[in-house]
């Protein structure tokens, strides 16, 4: 029975993946334990890591170093490390820290309930093993995901950016079957879901070793046409393979979301060649463009690095003209950060802190001028969202995403919750909305 289960708690940094990653642990861990967002009371406590930059490593060996006392108050706490920076410093993690009793990379995720079983039996176990294929994953509950969920589709990546860790930590692409992931959605709508994302590192590669072909807007296509299916939404894409079908995808299926996640990381050319991007800064305004000519109502947001080694303050103003030209309504910005492995740590012309400090200031600054103008164009229309949590603002609130993501703030009774409603935007703030609930939606 559940009430018997032990207590799982699992502590995430990072993106989209590694949240997926983490419903992977409970997942499979579910047999034996139920999840609680309680640590102290936790028979077991992951914390699942990120390695893309510095900063969300020293967090995680912060955190490791702040549960020693936790530890020695429960010495039968299993305590473990998995993610991407397990998967990169391995039985060093074990050296380092003492009271850890489990390492696992990305892909000893699948292996967790027998890594568990050891750590409990005394060992310390390390598994950084890295997988070719998805393994068989048990059927997933849906009761902990009533309106939306994330559905991993590939893994790894191939493209070598000279600035990212991931083909390291996580390998290189590998596919998941079609089927496989038709069944998993399929599961999900039934249990009454609304609103599917389909992750991988590089989703526009999907499909590459499968044993039936199946590019990425073909499963796109097959998801799209699912009963049930309000919404559907991916991450990430990489520039590079953005097919002409993909972005014909945006004008034809109903259910894809009017926004798409597009990094171009520079607007320089010679930064984006340093990059390994395998795109220039006009073939990506290009397709930005014909996104938009496919799909006028799209919102687009990115990421963006600054202070990459070798920049000029002439490379930095072309990605601030590039944001002005693709009107981009979200950003994601990080000063350019060393990372073991990768190509561009060796580099010469390292940027010292205070110049990306500047430069990223600059850069932020901007694109919240450019966040604020898109978020007024919305101000007195009625859009459709779907009501997520309470708002961060005040408890008194609630908060939902518009297909277009942007957040949106409202008052309205907590059974809203996991529902689409129709809202007029009243407020345009820089990184939020706020509307009120129309009761009935806008003539057709």
């Amino acid at each position: 029975m559940q009430a018997q289960k032990k207590k799982l708690f699992i502590r995430t940094f990072g993106c989209q993946m590694n949240v997926a990653d983490s419903e992977g642990m409970a997942q499979v861990l579910s047999d034996q334990y139920l999840l609680t967002d309680r640590p102290e009371e936790a028979d077991i406590y992951l914390i699942n890591t990120c390695a893309i930059r510095r900063k969300s490593e020293e967090k995680v060996r912060s955190l490791l170093g702040s549960l020693k006392a936790l530890k020695k108050r429960r010495p039968q706490l299993i305590l473990g490390v998995g993610g991407c920076v397990a998967q990169q410093e391995g039985d060093r993690l074990l050296g380092a820290a003492p009271h850890l009793d489990l390492v696992f990379g990305a892909h000893g995720i699948y292996r967790l309930p027998q890594l568990v079983a050891r750590a409990a039996a005394g060992e310390r176990p390390v598994d950084v093993e890295l997988n070719r294929r998805f393994p068989d994953l048990p059927p997933r509950s849906w009761e902990s995901y009533p309106a939306q969920t994330f559905v991993t589709i590939m893994q790894g990546c191939d493209n070598f950016c000279s600035f990212c860790v991931v083909p390291y930590v996580r390998g290189r692409e590998y596919s998941r079957e079609a089927d496989d992931i038709i069944r998993e959605i399929r599961g999900f709508l039934a249990a009454g879901g609304l609103e599917v994302t389909l992750l991988g590192q590089n989703v526009n590669s999907y499909g590459r070793g499968l044993r039936e072909p199946v590019a990425f807007p073909e499963l796109l296509r097959r998801v799209a046409s699912l009963r049930g299916l309000q919404r559907l939404r991916f991450a990430t894409s990489h520039p590079r393979d953005l097919s002409d079908e993909l972005i014909v995808a945006f004008g034809e299926l109903s259910a894809l979301c009017e926004h798409l996640h597009l990094p171009v990381q520079s607007g320089s050319n010679p930064i984006l060649k340093a990059m390994n991007r395998g795109y220039t800064r006009e073939e990506y305004l290009d397709k930005v463009i014909r996104l938009r000519q496919s799909c006028p109502g799209l919102a687009l947001s990115t990421d963006l690095i600054v202070g990459f080694p070798g920049e000029t303050a002439a490379d930095f103003e072309q990605t601030l003209d590039l944001m002005r030209q693709a009107r981009f309504d979200q950003a994601f910005s990080f000063k350019y950060s060393s990372r073991p492995q990768t190509r561009a740590a060796a580099f010469p012309g390292q940027a010292p802190e205070d110049v990306k400090a500047e430069r990223l200031a600059r850069l932020q600054s901007l694109q919240d001028e450019l966040t604020l103008a898109a978020h007024r164009r919305l101000v007195g229309q009625i859009r459709e969202v779907l009501v997520e949590s309470t708002s961060k603002r005040s408890s008194r609130e609630l908060c939902g995403r518009l297909r277009t993501n942007q957040v949106v703030n409202f008052h309205g009774p907590q059974d809203l919750m996991g529902r689409l409603i129709q809202v007029e935007i009243t407020e345009a703030h820089p990184h939020s909305l706020k509307g009120r609930r129309v009761e009935t939606p806008p003539p057709a």
